[in-house]
């Protein structure tokens, strides 16, 4: 019993350790990355008018004239300090700004994966108990639209039908402050981020159902005379969950990326509009710094799901 239970303390422990390493090769990436962006950022803020020996001080200032192992070291210091530099443009902590337009994406994602979820597992779950008739083709083809839409398109024409055509939704921002206007904000571009992983959970909620509906173990659940509420959804699905599971793990990356477009068409104010100006403006700190936070957010939204698993299915915990 006790060597169990320390097992089952173990793997969590395990599954975080083993990130370490990822977080490590996160953090270089994007520091080497941004080194190999063109133009000089000192440059682009004093004007191409700049004397020599004002732009060689403004660099000093900054580090920038520093052999690249030095940045590096620097940078990793940094990091594990919390202290990501100064935005050369903004003239703020990178931290500092990063974390004011952290929750705004966040709550961003969320919202999306959580309209794709709500929408795929009713959808995926009646597309496979209705296979091959209308139910089913109907759905196929609904996905199969939503595949095609990608968020540049399906934003604004969204704006056009539900802010300027009916005039029910306001078209960008975050609201003024107050809970119900940030949330008739926040439908127009979670709708257009979610309908998309909707698409996609749909296909393989049916397909995981399909699978799982055909083994011998629904079989014998039907045979002792369960419902087909029990057998779907406390037998089926449940087992379903896991291929599901890994594919919103992943697309959850995929939802941050997508919010930098979805952002900047709502003038949402988050992560991906910061990201976009940063490297219009050559803000190496703060380019560098907002693409760190979505990379750590991938890596732990991972870890997350991995962790997921077992809950989903208690037969992996012996795994």
């Amino acid at each position: 019993m006790t060597e169990n239970r320390t097992t089952a303390l173990w793997k969590p422990i395990r599954r975080i350790l083993l990130t370490l390493p990822v977080l490590w090769v996160v953090v270089s990436v994007v520091f080497l990355l941004i080194h190999l962006v063109p133009g000089d950022p000192i440059v682009q803020m004093l004007g191409e008018g700049a004397t020599a020996s004002d732009i060689d001080a403004l660099r000093h200032s900054y580090g920038l004239d520093a052999p690249l192992s030095q940045q590096y070291a620097h940078y990793l210091h940094g990091v594990l300090h919390a202290d990501l530099g100064q935005s050369l443009r903004l003239h703020d902590s990178v931290v500092h700004l990063v974390l004011q337009r952290y929750p705004y994406t966040l709550t961003l994602t969320a919202a999306a994966l959580l309209i794709g979820i709500a929408l795929s597992i009713p959808a995926g779950i009646a597309s496979a108990l209705h296979r091959s008739r209308w139910q089913d083709r109907t759905l196929g083809v609904v996905s199969l639209v939503g595949l095609s839409f990608p968020n540049f398109a399906l934003g604004p024409i969204l704006i056009l039908i539900f802010s300027i055509q009916f005039g029910w939704l306001p078209v960008s921002g975050a609201g003024s402050g107050d809970a119900i206007s940030f949330l008739l904000h926040l439908i127009l571009p979670a709708v257009t981020l979610g309908l998309s992983l909707a698409a996609i959970l749909t296909r393989m909620v049916r397909t995981a159902m399909l699978e799982e509906l055909n083994q011998d173990y629904i079989r014998t659940a039907r045979a002792k005379g369960l419902t087909q509420n029990a057998v779907v959804y406390r037998h089926a699905l449940r087992n379903a969950l896991i291929p599901v599971l890994t594919v919103i793990g992943l697309q959850f990356g995929s939802l941050l990326a997508g919010a930098i477009v979805t952002e900047t068409i709502f003038s949402w104010p988050g992560i991906g509009r910061l990201t976009l100006s940063a490297i219009s403006n050559r803000d190496y700190a703060l380019v560098q710094g907002c693409i760190l936070a979505v990379g750590l957010t991938y890596v732990v939204v991972n870890l997350l799901t991995d962790i997921a698993y077992t809950v989903a299915n208690p037969r992996m915990r012996a795994e």
